[in-house]
């Protein structure tokens, strides 16, 4: 921990502040944590829950003497926040945020902070689908990419990178303008999709939502995001989100010219080229992320099961980094995503399932 690291302000304790706050408070017990939201009794809960130390009056008070400032407030409160800590912040020190757009809040604190505050734009890519400080999770940013957006020509305070670390996540710098075009593209436009397929399938009808399948189930769960966060987040992003709205619809062009010509080899190049390039992902990622080494589990459908595995691994003094289930069917079991630190952790790990007489594959 950097010795400049004593005091925290989190200012918003939903999920994204509540579940920082209770990260830090597993990891770093030495740092007193003030917590401050616009609901006092959001505040009040992250008291009782122990994520932070004291509740403050007012986002100023919360910051007067915080070595590090962490602002999970709405992309769209960012500025005025900013604007209303400003003159209460100590010299030296670390004001990050969370929003899910980068360059109106690197902008924003730019024109806004005093010179003696340095400003550091954070995104943990994380989330669930209850918010509140009541949901909020000390592992929900385990192995999460945490991205970081220094000033342009600056490089990463070192206690943003500590942030990161200590709750969990791995810190991934990038410049803002680069975040959020890819961001728009690989979390925004995604979301846009799944709305605009699950309202088509609305229009055929009740029986092709009966018929729903799980490759749509799949494309479509995002769909039941809430508004009230991805307003703030599309109206941020909009120049870079309509450039990927418009590369999409030309892409679903060249398809339906494909599809209307009978053109089998166009359409054949398309799957091909888009399969090669998924599968190629986490080679891809290395110099952006180093990936998870990634085990795929066939899982039976008895009580206990899952218990057996993770014990065995443990016995074993192998760590799962991730997991996630697959897909499930009753009565039959289903499959799970084990992913391990590196590909001899998951060799190791596979050996192990398949004494226990599982079939178990690297992915």
């Amino acid at each position: 921990m950097p010795e400049a690291v004593r005091h925290v302000a989190i200012v918003g304790t939903g999920l994204i502040g509540g579940s920082i706050a209770l990260a830090l408070k597993a990891r770093t017990p030495g740092v007193r944590i003030v917590a401050v939201d616009r609901d006092p009794a959001q505040a009040a809960l992250a008291v009782e829950r122990g994520a932070a130390d004291a509740a403050a009056a007012s986002p100023a008070d919360a910051v007067a003497h915080a070595d590090v400032v962490v602002l999970a407030v709405p992309t769209g409160a960012i500025r005025n926040t900013l604007v209303e800590i400003a003159p209460a912040l100590r010299p030296g020190a670390l004001v990050t945020d969370v929003a899910s757009v980068k360059g109106p809040a690197v902008d924003a604190a730019r024109e806004v902070l005093p010179e003696h505050v340095t400003f550091v734009g954070g995104h943990p890519m994380a989330g669930a689908e209850r918010g509140g400080m009541a949901h909020a999770d000390a592992l929900l940013f385990e192995n999460a990419v945490y991205v970081l957006t220094p000033p342009a020509g600056t490089e990463a305070d070192p206690r943003a990178v500590w942030l990161a670390r200590s709750v969990g996540a791995r810190p991934v710098v990038m410049a803002p303008g680069r975040h959020d075009a890819v961001v728009a593209a690989v979390s925004h436009l995604p979301q846009l999709a799944a709305v605009a397929l699950v309202g088509l399938a609305a229009e055929v009808g009740d029986d092709a939502l009966a018929l729903a399948a799980g490759g749509f189930r799949d494309m479509t769960r995002i769909a039941s995001s809430p508004f009230g966060m991805w307003g703030d987040i599309l109206a941020a992003n909009r120049p870079a989100v309509l450039g990927v709205l418009d590369a999409y619809a030309g892409g679903l062009g060249a398809l339906r010219a494909a599809v209307e010509a009978g053109d089998l080899g166009a359409l054949a190049g398309a799957f091909e080229r888009s399969a090669t390039t998924r599968s190629a992902i986490p080679s891809h990622a290395k110099g952006f992320l180093t990936p998870l080494a990634e085990v795929t589990l066939w899982a039976e459908d008895r009580v206990g099961f899952l218990a057996a595995v993770t014990g065995a691994l443990a016995d074993a003094h192998l760590n799962i980094k991730d997991m996630e289930l697959l897909r499930v069917r009753e009565g039959e079991g289903g499959a799970f995503r084990l992913a391990f630190a590196d590909g001899p952790t998951a060799d190791a790990a596979i050996g192990v399932l398949r004494d226990l007489g599982l079939r178990a594959e690297r992915r």
